[in-house]
């Protein structure tokens, strides 16, 4: 018999909602430093894919693993079969990158002085309960998983999507990538494991409570700044 485990699994798929931080007409060095915040630490906790996710995998997809414009339309002629001297309507990585709105380039990220003391309080919360839930060693964590142990407990996610559920890349933007990289998940799923716990004795149940709390609280500071309303900070 396998040891008992406990797993937390993601039921929820696509864009995470990003509030303000996307849509209001706060300054860009405020929506900047929120964005840049959730995108550094929200993947401790949550199957999610950033912008930096997905341009690795589109350049693994469309340029053979080519990170500038030469060097992927070299690839696309010699891997694909692409004309020279067609390349009007070809995307290249710096079509992508340029289709990024400012508040999600990190270089625009205000400093921390200059950011209203609403704004800065709910960044410093965030970054506290991720360090918070850091500290805890991953054998004892109820947000992290062993890659080779997956299959030992959840053998049905062998034939899924190595890809996340969920993305902080806004897909107005970037519907075309998305649905490309996304295309293998939607057909058999995604890997939805947010995290996979072994307890090979009771008395790890009391460490893994301790730190479903913590991711909790993590969460619900990343909730909060998300929920922020820009008029009143």
């Amino acid at each position: 018999m396998d040891t008992p485990a406990i797993a937390i699994v993601c039921d929820s798929m696509g864009q995470l909602d990003l509030g303000w931080i996307e849509t209001s007409d706060a300054p860009i060095g405020w929506r900047a430093a929120a964005y840049a915040a959730l995108a550094h630490t929200l993947g401790s906790a949550l199957p999610i894919f950033g912008y930096d996710d997905l341009f690795e995998e589109i350049s693994m997809y469309y340029w053979d693993g080519e990170t500038d414009d030469e060097a992927a339309r070299n690839a696309l002629v010699a891997y694909h079969g692409a004309d020279p001297e067609d390349f009007e309507d070809t995307v290249l990585p710096s079509d992508m990158n340029d289709r990024r709105p400012d508040w999600m380039v990190s270089a625009n990220a205000a400093p921390a002085k200059s950011l209203p003391s609403g704004l800065r309080k709910a960044l410093s919360s965030v970054r506290d309960a991720h360090k918070a839930l850091g500290r805890i060693p991953d054998e004892q964590n109820a947000w992290h998983f062993d890659g080779p142990t997956i299959q030992d407990y959840l053998p049905d996610l062998e034939d899924s999507s190595s890809l996340p559920p969920l993305t902080l890349v806004p897909v107005e933007q970037f519907a075309r990538e998305v649905d490309d990289i996304a295309r293998h998940g939607m057909e058999y799923g995604f890997m939805d494991l947010a995290g996979l716990c072994p307890m090979p004795t009771a008395d790890r149940v009391s460490g893994w409570f301790a730190s479903l709390e913590a991711g909790a609280r993590f969460l619900l500071a990343a909730q909060h700044l998300i929920s922020l309303d820009p008029a009143t900070l």
